[in-house]
Formats: structure tokens, C-alpha cells, sequence
């Protein structure tokens, strides 16, 4: 991880190219280098914090700013009008963290250990919720795909808010499943992640995690205007930089969390952060970026058939691979293979 910080470099390095009217393919290059440490930076702070503040306070707020980076270049694009991008950098995030991170994480630590093991119990719990997440994008789609085009404005909208709020109350309800409820189920995870003392001083933290949330806030204003201008002189489309390029930028920091968690035989850690992380982006971002885009232009919930196809394929390898509690190599090369293959095809979309 402490390579990363090197990047930190490119902080500086965009914001005055960007006064000095760098070109946009080289300023989104910066601006990317620039975000994957901050986002290391921010995860890390949060990890610390929790230390101090307990279990409970501290999975609210791992849950909060896991995927907070996602969420500010996610919203600073939705302020543009740029919905395409928005919904496709955050179903390729939800890609990205099941067939890939997770993908890679089985298949480093698989090298290493013949069979690797985790929470049967709490990981099955959340991959049920992914299924439950994955209808709640699905059902939008299909009511559009169904209605005439000229009662589509009337409706979408109500209906986009009321999914969107509905996903909130049930991850808000994971929690006093998770801390409350049946925290037993839990407890295995807890125990094993533990890693003693904090890093760094309470004070510290906080100023890190507002430091860093500050930067990458500055850093996605500059991040989101080169998208396009980038993809264009690139010959790629917008839907492949969002779906591809956003999420590995944007959970750099986060993938090579679980790989090394994965490496250390922690693979509890890595399936968590891995399948947590998606289920954060669709039950908790994508409701608040519907939310809030009702200050702005109102963005529907409603993503594309192959979007929608790509995630709920990824949710069902999830489930199926969290089904007997084991993991190896070959598992995480499949993984792999998958979204190899559907970013492929999203290359030539």
C-alpha cells in the first residue's frame, strides 16, 4: 500500500497543469494517479477511526466513505448531465468489485494457499442482498422497456425515488441485522480482521479523512471534464472509460486491500471488502445519487439491458461462489476471465 503514496505526487502536478491548460488526455492521466492514493488515504483514515470509536460507529462509517470516492466523482459528474457515464461507472464499480477484486483475490491467494476458507454465514448474507439489490435496478428497466415512450416522463421519475428510498431503509436495516439483530453471525469476521492498535493518533485521522475527502472532491472537478475530450482522442466510447476506467480508478486503493488481505490467508477480508463494496454502490450510492440529482436535472434509475445483464450475471458467480465457504485459485481465474470478457465486449459497444 505505502507505494501508492508515491502518486501523491501528481497531486500538485494536476492542479497546476490544469492553470496552465495542460491538454485533457494528459490531465485525466494526472488527475487519475492523483485520486488512487487519496482514495487509499481516506479508507485508511476511516479504518483508524473506527479503532476509536468502536464496532458499531466504526462499520457505519467504513460503510459511509468505502465507496465515498465513487460517490464524489459519481456526483460532480451527475452535475454535468453526464447520466451515462454516472450509471456506467457505477455498474462497472459493482463489476469490477466481484469478478475482479475478488477475482484476483482468490486467484493470489489461491497460489499461495491450496484452499483458502471465509464466513459461509455472513458472506452468504450479503450476496442474498446483492440478489435483492440487483432486482431493485432491474424492476425500473423492465417498467420502461414496458410502457409507451410518451408515459415514460410521467412515471420514471416517482418510480426512481421510491426504489431509491426503499434501497436506502434496507441498508439501513442491514445494519441492525448486522450490529444488532444477529451480530453473532458476525462475530468470526470481527475477530479475525482485527489488527490491534491503531496507526495513527484520533486527531490525525480526522484531519486526514477531511484532508483527503477536500482533494479528491477539487481533483474530480478536473477528473470528470477530461472524460470526454480523453475518450475521444483515445477512439474509446464514454461507456467503456465509465464502466472500465472510473471504477479501477476510483477503487484502486480498495482492490489491492483484498488481494493483500487474500495473499495473508485473510480471505474473510477480502470477500467482505470485495461483495461489501458492491452492495454499498447499489444500495447506498445509486439511491443517493437519485436523490440528489432532484436538486439538479433528475437522473432515473434505470440502467442499459447489458449494464443490467453484466451486473446481475456478476451477482449470480458471487452467490455461487459463496455458497460452500471455500476458495482456490481456479475459482479466482474464472472470476477474471469473466471480466475480461465483458469488458471486451463493452470496448467494442
Amino acid at each position: 500500500m505505502k507505494f501508492l503514496y508515491i502518486l501523491l505526487l501528481f497531486l500538485p502536478v494536476t492542479i497546476i497543469g490544469k492553470i496552465m491548460g495542460l491538454s485533457d488526455p494528459l490531465l485525466f492521466i494526472c488527475s487519475s494517479l492523483a485520486i488512487i492514493p487519496l482514495a487509499g488515504l481516506m479508507g485508511k483514515s476511516t479504518d483508524v477511526i473506527s479503532c476509536y470509536s468502536g464496532q458499531k460507529i466504526g462499520g457505519l462509517l467504513n460503510a459511509t466513505f468505502g465507496n465515498a470516492t465513487e460517490l464524489i466523482i459519481a456526483f460532480v459528474a451527475m452535475k454535468e448531465g453526464m447520466f451515462d457515464v454516472v450509471k456506467a461507472s457505477l455498474a462497472g464499480s459493482v463489476i469490477g468489485n466481484i469478478l475482479l477484486v475478488l477475482g484476483m483475490s482468490m486467484l493470489c491467494g489461491g497460489l499461495k494457499y491450496k484452499t483458502q476458507v471465509f464466513n459461509k454465514q455472513s458472506i452468504n448474507i450479503t450476496s442474498s442482498m446483492l440478489l435483492f439489490a440487483v432486482l431493485g435496478l432491474s424492476i425500473p428497466a423492465i417498467f420502461t422497456h414496458t410502457l409507451p415512450e410518451t408515459s415514460l416522463t410521467a412515471h420514471f421519475e416517482g418510480l426512481s425515488v421510491i426504489v431509491a428510498i426503499l434501497m436506502l431503509l434496507i441498508y439501513v436495516m442491514q445494519f441492525v441485522f448486522s450490529f444488532g439483530t444477529h451480530k453473532q453471525l458476525y462475530e468470526e469476521t470481527i475477530e479475525s480482521d482485527d489488527e490491534g492498535k491503531p496507526e495513527m493518533r484520533l486527531p490525525v485521522a480526522i484531519g486526514i479523512l477531511i484532508a483527503s475527502t477536500i482533494c479528491i472532491a477539487v481533483l474530480s472537478e478536473i477528473f470528470v471534464g477530461t472524460v470526454e475530450p480523453m475518450a475521444e482522442s483515445a477512439g474509446l466510447s464514454k461507456t467503456f472509460v465509465g464502466i472500465i476506467l472510473v471504477p479501477i480508478i476510483g477503487n484502486a486503493a480498495e482492490h489491492s486491500s483484498a488481494i493483500i488481505m487474500a495473499i495473508k490467508n485473510k480471505m474473510n477480508a477480502a470477500v467482505e471488502i470485495a461483495l461489501g463494496s458492491s452492495l454499498q454502490i447499489i444500495l447506498f450510492v445509486v439511491p443517493v445519487l437519485i436523490l440528489l440529482s432532484l436538486f439538479f436535472t433528475p437522473m432515473s434509475i434505470v440502467f442499459t439491458p447489458f449494464e443490467l445483464v453484466s451486473v446481475a450475471a456478476s451477482v449470480l458467480i458471487a452467490n455461487r461462489v459463496a455458497v460452500d465457504g471455500e476458495s482456490n485459485w481456479l475459482e479466482g481465474l474464472q472470476l477474471v476471465a469473466s471480466y475480461v470478457i465483458i469488458g471486451t465486449a463493452f470496448f467494442f459497444v
